[in-house]
């Protein structure tokens, strides 16, 4: 079981905003969604661009390079040029500070 790797202070990341943080070789973008929070991996799956710096509305996120949009509390993919979903990842909030991990080799 992977270690739960520390994203930031909830104050640290207000609604609307993301983060991307590394567990290993995987680039995480953790979301605060309206006070939730969500981690999906941060790779388009249509090109390998970040998903990071894109603009996010409600609960979606829009690649800044090509348009595809993922649905940050899924990973699913909600339009073309991307196909295929991206990763989830577990969050959890500890006295006021986010995790999150790669869980997919557990």
């Amino acid at each position: 079981m992977n270690d739960w790797v520390r994203v930031c202070a909830t104050l640290d990341l207000l609604p609307g905003e993301s983060q991307t943080v590394w567990d290993g070789d995987t680039p995480i973008a953790v979301f605060n969604v309206e006070g939730d929070f969500y981690a999906i991996e941060d790779v388009c799956t249509h090109d390998g661009g970040e998903l990071t710096g894109g603009p996010v509305i409600g609960h979606e996120v829009e690649c800044p390079r090509h348009g595809a949009r993922f649905d940050v509390t899924t990973g699913d993919v909600l339009c073309a040029p991307a196909y295929e979903p991206v990763a989830k990842f577990p969050v959890k909030v500890e006295d006021g500070v986010v995790y999150t991990r790669d869980d997919r080799d557990d």
